[in-house]
């Protein structure tokens, strides 16, 4: 029996006009109803994520910032944050790489030193609450991550710029254009293996859906785990099953499949 449900929200949940199918709040409905908790698993920012799902979000759970921040019902769950000396160390690179800007993730707000239109154009798709600061380096908040908005490419671009913190931190490709660091071992995969401890699921009544490499880890957190048809193809290598494209609303349609709802 599936007792949680975690999807990926861009390329995944959501189409690409970035909209949420109306399909899925009568299923998400009938999850409620069967006592199925579903989680929104995302590299985007909790107010953002709760002001998408406003009319369900004291019924839902956000696993927020690339499961550094866990909210269930309005309550927080987990909290893993980045020491600030790293932080400052990950923003002093991110300032020299080539087409790129920083985005300071906290607790309260994220942060940006840049007026690019560009720039604010992208933060403001996935930050509800974000300031323009003189300083990064000097920002005093719980640092969820570091990200990298990077317009040339983060995979073949940016990621390389952080070759030698790989072993020490968690530096994932979360998207064409972003790059998101935190703290060691810090992912969704290990977010959700904490909640499966604290809320007694089973690996086996875990049910999981992305497209990108910042997915990886949740993929093997449950046996239930789908990578969308638009996924990375990295992403199919460690899935177990697939899913129709978000453009289908293969998410909710596998959901009805697999729950016969």
């Amino acid at each position: 029996m599936i007792k949680l449900i975690a999807s990926d929200m861009d390329g995944t949940l959501l189409n690409d006009k970035d909209e949420i199918h109306e399909e899925f709040y009568q299923v998400f409905q009938e999850l409620k109803n069967q006592n199925i908790i579903f989680a929104a698993a995302s590299g985007r920012q909790y107010y953002n994520l709760a002001k998408r799902f406003e009319k369900i979000k004291d019924d839902m759970m956000f696993i927020a910032e690339n499961g550094t921040f866990v909210v269930y019902k309005g309550e927080e769950l987990l909290l893993n944050s980045l020491d600030q000396e790293t932080a400052v160390e990950l923003i002093k690179i991110g300032r020299n790489i080539k087409e790129s800007y920083v985005v300071l993730c906290g607790k309260k707000s994220a942060y940006i030193e840049s007026k690019d239109e560009r720039l604010i154009k992208e933060v403001e798709k996935y930050y509800e609450e974000y300031k323009i600061v003189s300083d990064l380096t000097k920002v005093e908040d719980d640092i969820l991550k570091v990200t990298i908005c990077d317009f040339i490419g983060s995979e073949e671009n940016s990621d390389t710029y952080y070759n030698d913190y790989k072993d020490k931190l968690q530096v994932s490709v979360s998207g064409e254009i972003w790059l998101d660091i935190t703290d060691k071992g810090v992912n969704k995969g290990l977010a959700i293996n904490k909640l499966q401890e604290l809320l007694n699921i089973k690996h086996e009544e875990t049910m999981v859906f992305g497209d990108y490499l910042n997915d990886l880890e949740m993929m093997e957190s449950a046996y239930h785990s789908y990578a969308m048809e638009n996924a990375h193809d990295d992403l199919k290598k460690v899935a177990r099953f697939r899913a129709n494209k978000n453009t289908e609303n293969g998410v909710v349609e596998k959901i009805k499949e697999v729950l016969n709802i």
